[in-house]
């Protein structure tokens, strides 16, 4: 897994799927509260007038030169749980993310938030 300073390196660079497929251009990296461990990044994508920021986990992306490989298929982030290029992440949205990727969620300890963005 990435160093969470390294990632932030990758803002801006293109994301890409499992089969080599651009998905979009990541745009923020989001962090686990507890352990700042990089969980998920935001990928811009849409239509020019259209933009929306998806959620995509990075558990085992690699960098190549140039971009991000994640593990899930385009088409599953194109649907994935988004919000505004301008939005903020409400913590009551944060179970959706986690559950259309087949993923456990848990808040902290004392019912925090899970995720934070650098």
């Amino acid at each position: 897994m990435f160093e969470a300073t390294d990632l932030r390196e990758w803002q801006g660079e293109t994301v890409v799927d499992a089969s080599g497929d651009k998905i979009g251009s990541m745009e923020a990296i989001y962090v686990d509260t507890a352990s700042d461990q990089p969980l998920f990044c935001t990928v811009e994508i849409g239509m020019p007038t259209r933009k929306r920021l998806a959620f995509v986990p990075l558990d085992q992306a690699r960098v190549g030169p140039g971009y991000v490989k994640v593990t899930v298929d385009k088409k599953q982030v194109k649907d994935a749980p988004s919000i505004d290029t301008d939005g903020a992440l409400p913590a009551e949205d944060e179970p959706a993310i986690y559950s259309h990727y087949g993923l456990d969620y848990q808040t902290g300890g004392s019912g925090e938030r899970r995720l934070a963005r650098r």
